[in-house]
This record gives structure tokens, sequence and C-alpha cells, in this order.
């Protein structure tokens, strides 16, 4: 007779576990389904955007930053290939060192051979984005000082 419920109690066992990993399955994939679906609206979304990244406003390029002028796009497709529109606007430096860190780049990171690009890249930037002499950091403005109390 034991054998008999130990039988039962181990066939109920089978059939609560095949369910509860049915049920398991079946949650997976509708989340799965969820999600997809999900990610095809956020891809439309991101597609409706894409259309607006060749904004200018003000004479500024929206989506990067960058100074509209000629060579502007020329500097977005070969520049933010492989890094940000601010990590280019940031490194201000004269001609001369434009086309060393280009070479640098090619030698070393695997940017490709940039043609005739690389003058009227080297040109908008130089143009646009000269070096300034800062010191050793730029002064701080806007700040309220208060005094400090004894």
């Amino acid at each position: 007779m034991k054998d008999i419920k130990k039988s039962k109690n181990s066939d109920t066992r089978r059939y609560r576990n095949r369910l509860i990993i049915g049920a398991l399955i079946l949650l997976v994939s509708l989340a799965g389904v969820y999600l997809f679906l999900n990610q095809e609206e956020e891809l439309k979304a991101l597609e409706e955007d894409a259309v607006s990244t060749n904004d200018i406003k003000n004479g500024i390029h929206i989506a990067t930053g960058f100074i509209e002028a000629p060579g502007m796009q020329e500097t977005i497709t070969n520049c933010t290939a492989c890094h940000s529109a601010q990590l280019v606007i940031q490194n201000r430096m004269n001609k001369e060192r434009w086309h060393s860190t280009i070479d640098w780049m090619q030698k070393t990171q695997n940017l490709w051979d940039l043609g005739a690009n690389e003058e009227i890249i080297v040109n908008y930037l130089v143009k646009n984005y000269p070096p300034v002499s800062k010191g050793r950091r730029e002064i701080l403005t806007n700040i309220e000082w208060y005094e400090l109390k004894e």
C-alpha cells in the first residue's frame, strides 16, 4: 500500500513540476514577444529622431554641437564614427597637431585613410575650434563666494 502512495505522490510531483516548467516557458515566451514588439516601437521612434539629426539651429548642428561651416559633414562622418563630437571639439589644435593626431590614429587606432577629406576636416577644425591659450585651467566664473566663519 505504501508503494502505491509513494508512486502516486511521485507522479503528482512530476505532474506539478511539468506544469510549473510549462508555465515558466510560457511566461518567458510571452515576455520575449512583448520585448520584441516594444523594441519595434523604440526602433520606429529612433528612426523618427534620426530624421532630425541633421537639424541646424543658430548655426550649430543639433546632434553633434559642431559649428555649421564647410567641412562639418566630413568631420561628422569621419570623426564621430569612433568617438563623440565633444571629444573632437575639446581638442583644439593647430593644423600640424591635427595632422599628427590623425597620423597617430591611423597607425595605432585603425583609422582609415581619409584621402582628400583629411585636409577638409583639418581646415574645418582649425578654423572653427582653434587652439586657445588657457593656462593651467580656466578661471572660475559665476561663483557666489562666501566668507568662512571662524
